[in-house]
């Protein structure tokens, strides 16, 4: 699956970067969420004894990937969603790396949305991201 912009620059770099920073505070809230509704499901619980326990962090950062391997899956097979069958398989697995990423994040404290914020505007800085860069010998192809 290849996808392409048609409608390159439509917004300016500046006004997208003016919004993300308005989105911040409420990607982080999302990503709390996502880390409540696992707490919640009993996903810090001990299954045996329902005691609290301490998640593993790499443990968790495997089952982001996991989930982005599934994507990949999905892309692959361009199918419908098991469980969500009108929907394709590949925008639930993202999803579900996103819930996973949001359950981590919140559980660490982290302040996502604006450490995402923070990493649109230096990659928008980077001279190694203009097209220039990308077509001279060495430059990233993707």
């Amino acid at each position: 699956m290849a996808v392409a912009s048609t409608t390159p620059n439509a917004i300016t770099t500046a006004d997208c970067l003016a919004r993300a920073r308005e989105l911040a505070p409420a990607l982080t809230e999302f990503a709390m969420i996502c880390h409540q509704l696992s707490v919640n499901a009993g996903w810090y619980q001990d299954p045996k004894t329902g005691e609290m326990i301490q998640r593993n962090v790499p443990e968790m950062l495997a089952l982001v990937h996991s989930e982005v391997s599934e994507a990949l899956e999905g892309v692959r097979k361009n199918k419908a969603d098991d469980h969500l069958p009108h929907r394709l398989s590949a925008e639930v697995e993202a999803g579900d790396a996103i819930i996973r990423l949001g359950d981590l994040t919140g559980c660490l404290g982290f302040d996502i949305g604006a450490a995402i914020y923070e990493k649109l505007v230096y990659n928008a800085s980077r001279s190694d991201h203009t097209l220039a860069a990308r077509a001279a010998d060495g430059g990233k192809a993707f």
